[in-house]
C-alpha cells in the first residue's frame, strides 16, 4: 500500500519560514520524481516544486529563490523549506510521487501564512 504523509504544515506570519516533510511507503522512491503542489481555496493545484531521481529540480516562478525541495533517498523522504513567506503561499500543499505510469498523493498539510 502506497503512502505519502505530510507534515510541518501551520500558521506563520509574513516574512518567516516553514518546512515540510513528506515520508513515503510502499513505493521504490529513489526511483520517482517527487513533487509539491498546492491548492488555494477556489483555486486549482498548482506545482510548487519538484525533484528527479537524478536530484534535478523545477520551480514555480513564484516560489524561485524562496523555497528549496530536496530528498533523502534513505528516509524515503522528500522535504520543502519554504523562507519569506507570503499570505498568497496560503494553501494546502500536497506531496506527489510520479513515474510515467504511476501518479501518488498524500493527503495535504494546510500552510496558513498570516498576520
Amino acid at each position: 500500500q502506497v503512502q505519502l504523509v505530510e507534515s510541518g504544515g501551520g500558521l506563520v506570519q509574513p516574512g518567516g519560514s516553514l518546512s515540510l516533510s513528506c515520508a513515503s511507503s510502499g513505493i521504490m522512491f529513489r526511483m520517482y520524481t517527487m513533487g509539491w503542489y498546492r491548492q488555494a481555496p477556489g483555486k486549482q493545484r498548482d506545482l510548487v516544486a519538484t525533484i528527479s531521481s537524478g536530484r534535478s529540480t523545477n520551480y514555480a516562478d513564484s516560489v524561485k529563490g524562496r523555497f528549496t525541495i530536496s530528498r533523502d533517498n534513505a528516509k524515503n523522504t522528500v522535504y520543502l523549506v519554504m523562507n519569506s513567506l507570503k499570505p498568497e503561499d496560503t494553501a494546502v500543499y500536497y506531496c506527489n510521487a510520479r513515474l510515467p505510469a504511476s501518479d501518488y498523493w498524500g493527503q495535504g498539510t494546510q500552510v496558513t501564512v498570516s498576520s
